[in-house]
């Protein structure tokens, strides 16, 4: 019986230092299968993050860009008074609220100036939101339904350039906020 002990405890040491050293020997070779020499040369020497996230090039704007809304919104109000595209006593957040994006806010200001459309009509036909703002006499902002800029111009002037206008108009909002940084 103590034979028997001693053979299965020498078993048992021997295939842990078999597995420990076998285990060493795997770790030390790195990758296996075609270009593996190649792919261990490269993980030793490049930085090269496993994490698919860090893989995604990261947009710079939105890195460096910690101003918000409400500040860009602040700081165009004068300009937009300045061009005529705001009344004295409106600013831009007012105008732009029912919006999600300020660009397509300002695109619509521009093309309602640029064409002489009521911005009002424009930004609830765009938007399919209806503010306090009375808006009976708008033909197209009876539907809920949200329109882009080009079908809302047409819908509100037949006659309109209505594909250049909103090229125009996006354009200038696009100039707009590039003007302040953002």
């Amino acid at each position: 019986m103590k034979a028997n002990f001693s053979n299965t405890c020498l078993l048992a040491v021997s295939l842990s230092a078999f597995l420990i050293l076998g285990a060493q020997r795997v770790a030390a070779q790195g990758p296996a299968g075609v270009g593996a020499s190649e792919a261990a040369k490269e993980s030793v020497h490049t930085p090269h993050s496993l994490n698919p996230i860090k893989w995604v090039k990261k947009d710079k704007k939105s890195e460096d860009s910690s101003t918000s809304r409400a500040d860009i919104e602040k700081k165009l109000t004068p300009r937009l008074q300045a061009q005529g595209l705001l009344p004295a006593g409106s600013n831009a957040k007012e105008a732009c609220s029912a919006f999600t994006a300020l660009n397509e806010c300002l695109a619509a200001l521009h093309a309602s100036h640029n064409l002489g459309l009521n911005f009002t009509c424009l930004s609830a036909a765009m938007t399919g939101v209806h503010t306090n703002a009375d808006v009976s006499s708008c033909k197209v902002a009876d539907s809920e339904k949200a329109l882009p800029l080009n079908k809302a111009i047409h819908a509100m002037n037949p006659e309109a350039d209505a594909k250049g206008a909103t090229k125009n108009s996006e354009q200038q909002a696009k100039d707009d906020l590039s003007s302040l940084g953002s």
